[in-house]
């Protein structure tokens, strides 16, 4: 089964503060963008919402986050505050080169303005999405946008899509060597492709699904054993699993499903992970 990061930490009180739909692409931008999705919220009280890191390069267009957000390795934070309305396109990991002027490893840990990588283009598209009335508008500029800019998808930038694909296909890799061997790469090779397209290395690559299916396992109704949780992700032990879970999240994993356990049962949260 494909596992998709979707790192929203706390999903059952962030529905409660905005709304989140996704959408396909147009056909022609089905090979480079997973999906978009458009955010809408209307607060009096402003809300801090944490996400765990991916893969994914986002282009965005909402007040105050219009950027070419690249792949990180921090929980990001959002505050949420008034009413707005925005888009992203989620770019498959490994196919946003093509778009870009140089490798991916240069966005790791930033956001690009939009006019810096879709040059003018991207202020037309700024402002119909701002004056948007519906969902079809914005797609629809997010779209041209996209599209003006699109150019063939080379071998190496599918080769890199799908080895990120290997490692959510297989929760059994959880070693670089265990991905080169299943593309039939050296382990140098895999290195290179990974810097160059997705624009981390393969060992953070995996790590992020590890994580992602961790918050996922431990926000179920009956919390998994966290020995076994450890083992099946692939970790030495249970005390590297607890440290490298509360690094990237901001909290241990026993206080992490404590905190999810209250919100399922309704209980107001007095712990959310990342604060």
């Amino acid at each position: 089964m494909r596992r998709t990061p979707s790192g929203i930490l706390n999903e059952r009180t962030a529905r409660t503060k905005f709304t989140l739909t996704r959408h396909p692409p147009a056909p022609e931008l089905r090979d480079f963008v997973e999906h978009h999705w458009i955010l809408r919220w209307d607060l009096t009280e402003p809300h801090e919402q944490h996400v765990l890191p991916n893969l994914s390069v986002h282009v965005t267009f909402f007040p105050g986050a219009c950027g070419v957000y690249g792949p990180a390795h921090q929980l990001f934070t959002h505050r949420l505050t008034g009413r707005v309305h925005g888009i992203g396109a989620r770019i498959r990991p490994g196919c946003f080169r093509p778009f870009l002027d140089a490798p991916v490893r240069t966005l790791a840990d930033r956001a690009a303005d939009t006019a810096e990588v879709f040059g003018p283009d991207a202020a037309l598209a700024e402002k119909t999405i701002r004056n948007a009335r519906t969902d079809a508008e914005m797609i629809n500029a997010i779209d041209n946008l996209l599209i003006a800019r699109r150019r063939p998808i080379p071998r190496a930038t599918r080769a890199a899509a799908d080895a990120v694909e290997t490692i959510a296909a297989d929760p059994g890799i959880t070693r670089v060597a265990e991905l080169a061997a299943a593309l039939g790469l050296s382990v140098r090779a895999v290195q290179r492709l990974f810097a160059e397209h997705v624009g981390t290395t393969p060992k953070w690559a995996i790590r992020i699904y590890r994580l992602n299916e961790a918050a996922r396992l431990l926000a179920a109704p009956i919390p998994p054993d966290y020995a076994d949780l450890a083992t099946r992700l692939g970790y030495s032990d249970q005390p590297h699993f607890i440290r490298d879970f509360a690094a990237v999240t901001g909290v241990p994993p026993a206080e992490y499903a404590r905190s999810a356990r209250r919100l399922m049962s309704g209980t107001p949260d007095g712990a959310k992970p990342g604060n």
